[in-house]
């Protein structure tokens, strides 16, 4: 596994480098063969920054926490990414047995993943709504007028579904789906 530390807006020291590097591969306990995890810590005004980028075999976890201290941020979105590796590791869990399929546990999963169950979550509310081709603009204006953090449409201009969301910084962000293998 490559671990890859960055910094923005901070020159990134060894003994931080180091620091998120082991913590980070407290996370391998919980996965066979992660191709490789992103670190990008930044300071903006007197918060300290850190997101982690995990990226296994079609499945990218990804955290951020924000804190005082650089190193408190690193110890916080490590234990967010483990909550959400038990999470994923749930539902994975509770897939399989109704499926009888135990090979996809074995090519992403580590047997320290396989033990245990956790509560899992549920659907309560299904919204179905006509799908209008739009453009960006467009959808920025309605996911503001709907007061929503992010909004579904048919992008006008690529013919796909498209997800807008908000950022924490105020800022919008868009993702657009590949097809592929």
């Amino acid at each position: 596994m490559e671990i890859k530390v960055r910094g923005k807006n901070i020159d990134v020291t060894a003994a931080l480098a180091d620091y998120a590097k082991k913590k980070v591969r407290k996370l391998t306990k919980y996965l066979n063969r992660p191709r490789e995890v992103q670190v990008a810590m930044s300071v903006i005004r007197e918060e300290h920054i850190v997101e982690v980028t995990v990226i296994l075999n079609g499945l990218i976890l990804r955290g951020e926490e924000s804190t005082g201290d650089m190193y408190a941020s690193i110890d916080m979105v490590v234990d967010k990414l483990e909550k959400q590796l038990v999470k994923y590791k749930t539902r994975l869990n509770k897939s399989l047995r109704q499926q009888g399929i135990r090979a996809i546990n074995e090519k992403l999963l580590s047997p320290a993943m396989l033990e245990g169950d956790e509560e899992e979550a549920r659907v309560v509310k299904t919204k179905r709504f006509p799908l209008k081709p739009m453009h960006l603009e467009e959808a920025i204006m309605q996911m503001n007028l709907l007061g929503h953090d992010f909004f579904v449409f048919a992008n006008a201009e690529s013919e796909k579904v498209n997800v807008l969301y908000r950022r924490k910084d105020g800022d919008y962000g868009l993702i657009e789906p590949e097809y592929g293998p």
